[in-house]
């Protein structure tokens, strides 16, 4: 994303799902939204870290995801936690079916942002959970490599 853009802009983003999952692919999805959730995602007012996407009936359903109440809209509002469908092809539809039924895989949402356009989009992430010893390992790893540059920049 270009900072340049006045349209594209980060909204909200998942910065556990790195953590708790190992992301094997990503692909970007469009969301279906009502007039008063995109005018609160302009003010900035959602969060993705307790959500997650099923496929359920052929469709693919961002389920538990937050986004705050537009105050202006006070009689045509929406409701915090619906669940909201997601739009992608037919062809992801069925990678993505197959990824969490046969391979045991879960779809995780990462970023929601404005895209150059100004339409809504959410980054999903297929990803495997990691176990305890995983997130040991990916944590000494990032302390190590945090170790390395520190006596790297005092070498220099």
């Amino acid at each position: 994303m270009t900072k340049s853009d006045p349209n594209s802009k980060l909204i909200s983003e998942n910065r556990r799902a790195r953590f708790d999952y190992a992301i094997e692919d990503d692909l970007e999805a469009g969301i279906m939204l009502l007039g008063s959730e995109v005018k609160s995602l302009r003010q900035g007012g959602s969060n993705i870290a307790d959500s997650y996407a099923s496929v359920e009936d052929g469709e693919l359903w961002l389920i538990n995801g937050y986004i705050a109440p537009y105050l202006q809209a006070k009689t045509w509002g929406h409701e915090e936690r619906r669940r909201r469908k997601l739009l992608v092809n037919r062809r992801e539809l069925g990678r993505l079916w197959s990824a969490t039924r046969r391979d045991g895989m879960t779809i995780v949402p990462l970023k929601l942002y404005f895209n150059e356009k100004g339409v809504v989009k959410l980054k999903l992430g297929i990803a495997k959970g990691k176990k305890l010893a995983d997130k040991r390992q990916t944590s000494a790893k990032r302390d190590w490599d945090r170790q390395k540059q520190r006596l790297l920049k005092q070498g220099h």
